[in-house]
């Protein structure tokens, strides 16, 4: 599902990154300020409200004092306390979330309602310039590309169909998936409005199914998979990326959340705070691990870049066959 899980911290702290050594950089990231901490630093995970009592703690100020709070806490407790609930694993846990209160939630972070937040505002925002990034990505003609028209893409996890949507518009042949069948019955519904005015028939209508990554077959030009590898550990994570890339023929485009020191830390306290609402779990990684995963399969990194907003940072990358 697109953007299945908020990527929050405060206003992002830039980390400056290795230059890639052959790969071209689509957009660079923004220097940002590190704030006092503030209540979006503890809703890393869930942008649930802070009590006064979370307030406190963050206002304490020092990144040592965080550490020792996190010292003890037992995150991992609440997460196995989920899996228990749903009878069931992390893909459990997810599938239930994004079919129930998550559904709810992303539905209109992703929509065009003004019944949003600040934070939801500001994560619609960053998921919106992944999106248009994604399409620049694919319709770039600096090294010969072709068009869009009748080329197969697998939106892995299509969440409420935001990518979708301009892929078909496009002229993309689009097969879209996601596990939530909430967000395939809306991601369909959204898409067969936004394409009723193609009078002329000239665009096809996608093709949805309601599956996890897992279960995805078939061969498509190219495979996109958006701030989804959010919900999988690094070692299920490299199992994931090896077999999207063998669905794909020319090109692999990923989002994911970049783990550095300062965005882990980020990610502990709000594992503080999880408010009364469930969240899934969120599992950061790091970029060297990613194209680890891909050179492995033989495929290199030829694009990367970091989408950054007040509340959203996410790293992007577009991967090709190394031969």
């Amino acid at each position: 599902m697109a953007f299945s899980t908020p990527l929050f911290s405060s206003p992002p702290l830039f980390f400056p990154t290795p230059k890639p050594s052959s790969s071209k950089t689509l957009f660079r990231p923004k220097t940002l300020a590190l704030p006092e901490a503030s209540a979006a630093a503890a809703a890393a995970v869930t942008a649930t409200p802070l009590d006064g009592t979370a307030l406190a703690v963050l206002g304490g100020g020092s990144l040592a004092a965080l550490a020792a709070v996190l010292s003890l806490s037992d995150p991992e407790i609440r997460r196995r306390q989920q899996a228990v609930e749903v009878g069931g694993d992390d893909k459990e846990v997810v599938r239930e979330y994004f079919n129930g209160t998550g559904f709810q939630r992303w539905k209109k972070i992703y929509g065009d309602t003004d019944d949003v937040n600040t934070v939801q505002l500001d994560i619609r925002l960053g998921h919106s310039k992944t999106v248009d990034n994604v399409i620049k990505m694919l319709t770039d003609d600096e090294d010969g590309g072709r068009p869009l028209r009748g080329v197969t893409v697998c939106d892995a996890g299509c969440g409420t169909g935001s990518l979708t949507i301009p892929l078909a518009k496009e002229g993309a042949v689009v097969s879209a998936s996601d596990i939530s069948a909430s967000m395939v019955a809306e991601a369909e519904r959204q898409v067969r409005e936004a394409l009723a005015d193609d009078a002329g028939g000239e665009l096809v209508m996608p093709q949805f199914k309601v599956g996890d990554l897992e279960s995805l077959e078939g061969k498509f030009d190219t495979v996109v998979c958006l701030d989804v590898l959010i919900h999988y550990p690094q070692s299920k994570a490299d199992a994931m990326i090896a077999h999207l890339a063998s669905l794909a023929e020319r090109r692999l485009v990923l989002s994911f959340a970049p783990k550095t020191l300062y965005y882990d830390l980020l990610k502990r306290v709000g594992e503080l705070f999880p408010g009364p609402s469930k969240a899934t779990r969120a599992y950061l990684h790091s970029e060297k691990d990613v194209e680890r995963a891909l050179e492995k399969v033989g495929w290199r990194i030829r694009k990367r870049g970091l989408v950054t907003t007040q509340f959203y940072f996410a790293k992007l990358v577009e991967a090709v066959p190394a031969a």
